[in-house]
């Protein structure tokens, strides 16, 4: 096998709550993370000359050490002694620093794919447990579908799938560094948790609107009051008839659940009326078939 072809998909949180810092400086979280269907193109090809080369459709992109997706071909190629190049080319379609894990899952999409292409015989376990050291989304991004993350985001378990819907995202035009997001998370006291059991509760009686009621995310607390366009897109979402709109991860994408796809179209529309993103994308969930937990 010369080449693989992988569509590495974004994610959301349908629930963010943050417990505690750690004293390395990370986070202990508790969330509910959704794959879906919007997707950046990863073909990783062997090339004759050593070393791993990165090529992407976004200038500004590094396509060095810098970028997560090299990082991933660097630690296999290290651990299993891999002699031969790899070309990665990445067709990013998932908005960058937006919150919605596209760099993490690339990384993914280059573990899973090198796994399978230098037939290395790594379980989906041995994986995850290897992308946990490049970033704390990338063990997800490995298993997907809808599962709750603990830890650092790194203790993952398998929830009930998510009820079939239709998805709004919305990236405005601004960046939001998660450190920073963070760090000022840090200096306040959180007053208000989101319902992460009553998430699970609507997964499992597979009720989209409780699960669209209980959805929370502590983050916005923070990034909201700095960037005040993200409550305007929740509040056109919600005015066009999403179930539940919130901001994903440290922002500062913005998401709606719709049971209608002409409501999430009407959103989509009025979002680009007002100017206050061009960055609007109707997707789906999606749902990942599976028989059992990673242990």
């Amino acid at each position: 096998m010369n080449q693989v072809e992988l569509k590495a998909l974004a994610k959301i949180n349908l629930g963010l709550d943050v417990l505690g810092r750690r004293e390395n400086g990370y986070h202990d979280v508790r969330m509910i993370m959704q794959s879906i269907y919007l997707y950046d193109e990863v073909k990783i090809e062997k090339k004759d000359t050593p070393g791993i080369e990165v090529v992407t459709n976004l200038k500004y992109l590094p396509v060095n050490e810098d970028n997560i997706a090299y990082k991933a071909a660097h630690l296999l190629k290290e651990e299993f002694d891999i002699s031969e190049g790899v070309k990665i080319t990445l067709k990013k379609h998932i908005p960058v620093a937006a919150g919605l894990a596209g760099g993490s899952s690339n990384a993914a999409a280059v573990l899973f794919g090198m796994n399978r292409m230098f037939r290395l015989g790594l379980s989906r376990k041995e994986l995850m447990e290897r992308g946990v050291k490049l970033g704390a989304d990338v063990p997800y991004c490995i298993m997907r579908g809808t599962v709750l993350a603990e830890g650092i985001g790194e203790e993952l378990k398998t929830l009930p799938a998510m009820p079939k819907c239709t998805v709004l995202i919305a990236k405005p035009p601004i960046s939001v560094s998660t450190k920073t997001v963070y760090e000022a998370l840090d200096s306040k006291e959180i007053t208000q948790h989101p319902d992460i059991d009553g998430i699970m509760e609507g997964l499992e009686q597979h009720d989209l609107r409780k699960i669209a009621e209980c959805m929370g995310n502590v983050l916005e607390d923070v990034t909201i009051p700095m960037h005040p366009v993200i409550s305007e897109i929740k509040q056109e979402m919600t005015d066009a008839g999403a179930l539940g709109a919130m901001m994903s991860g440290s922002g500062p994408t913005v998401f709606g659940l719709f049971e209608s796809r002409a409501a999430a179209r009407e959103a989509q529309r009025r979002i680009r009326e007002k100017s206050l993103t061009r960055q609007v994308y109707v997707t789906n969930i999606h749902s990942v078939r599976r028989n059992q937990n990673v242990d």
